[in-house]
């Protein structure tokens, strides 16, 4: 150790010596882990003061020295748990109603195939993949699988589907083209605008929200049996037209029947423009209250 010959005294060699070690113990505690940091943070937490002799230095509990305790960095494992962290736990695409859903998908693009040159197998697949939607809801609730995507997933499989199979009614029956682009649009138009309107009122769904000053909508989504005749009928409606134009002698009850589904088509119009009128006037009452507050 080179020092000044006015350092080496007694005196000043015990200090040195003791402030030479001190200093590499600090180095090598730090290098080794990271508690030496951690250490001095609580410490000085602790005492209140910015530096502290080593004499005195108190010492630590397990718990406090423990990496669950330590202050979180800004690392992957440590933030907030992104959308994957949660199918490590529950994938929710493979729930049994939305494995259901996926089956009514793949029908229906089936029926859309074979819509040019088979018209039975196609209207098979297109009634089979609209049965399944009643099934669907009932696993959802009987497993408590329900779920935000499955919902939409659903209703957006329903109004492809409508909307595949109109296209092909505007093909083959070129003079109702344009009764056929209006049910399209409006069917489209009247359920996006309901479920953005009780999505920003904070309901879950489009049949969940408070239809309670409007009683005609309120028996639809309320009443199973009625939804369901509505949406069979108005289904049914579209493909007796679509079969019967592939029949060339078809029976005489068809036609009683399809101007019963044609009746039930005709009422759900009337909803899906009732449905229209309410969301828009759901959204002017939140655009005026949002506006009532700014001003």
């Amino acid at each position: 150790m080179n020092l000044p010959y006015c350092c080496k005294t007694p005196r000043v060699l015990v200090c040195w010596f003791f402030f030479t070690h001190y200093t590499q113990r600090r180095v090598h505690t730090a290098d080794e882990s990271d508690d030496g940091g951690y250490r001095t943070f609580i410490l000085k937490a602790r005492t209140g003061c910015t530096s502290f002799r080593p004499s005195s230095r108190p010492e630590l509990s397990a718990a406090e020295v423990s990496p669950r305790n330590r202050p979180r960095h800004a690392t992957g494992s440590d933030q907030d748990p992104g959308p994957n962290s949660t199918m490590t736990q529950e994938n929710i695409f493979l729930f049994v109603p939305n494995l259901i859903g996926y089956a009514r998908v793949v029908l229906a693009l089936l029926s859309f195939y074979l819509m040019p040159s088979s018209p039975w197998p196609a209207v098979f697949c297109y009634l089979l993949s609209a049965l399944l939607d009643a099934f669907d809801g009932h696993a959802a609730r009987a497993l408590d699988q329900a779920t935000k995507f499955g919902a939409m997933m659903d209703m957006l499989t329903d109004r492809c589907a409508t909307m595949c199979l109109l296209v092909n009614l505007a093909l083959l029956y070129p003079s109702y083209a344009f009764l056929f682009q209006l049910s399209m649009s409006l069917d489209i138009a009247s359920h996006w605008l309901h479920l953005h309107s009780s999505t920003v009122k904070g309901s879950g769904s489009h049949k969940t929200i408070d239809l309670s000053g409007n009683p005609i909508l309120r028996l639809y989504y309320t009443s199973k049996p009625v939804l369901f005749v509505m949406c069979a009928g108005n289904e049914l409606f579209f493909c007796l037209l679509y079969i019967l134009h592939h029949i060339q002698n078809p029976a005489g009850w068809l036609h009683p029947l399809l101007a019963l589904c044609g009746a039930v088509s005709l009422l759900k119009a009337a909803i899906s423009v009732l449905h229209l009128v309410t969301a828009s006037q759901n959204m002017a009452a939140l655009d005026a209250a949002e506006r009532a507050k700014r001003l």
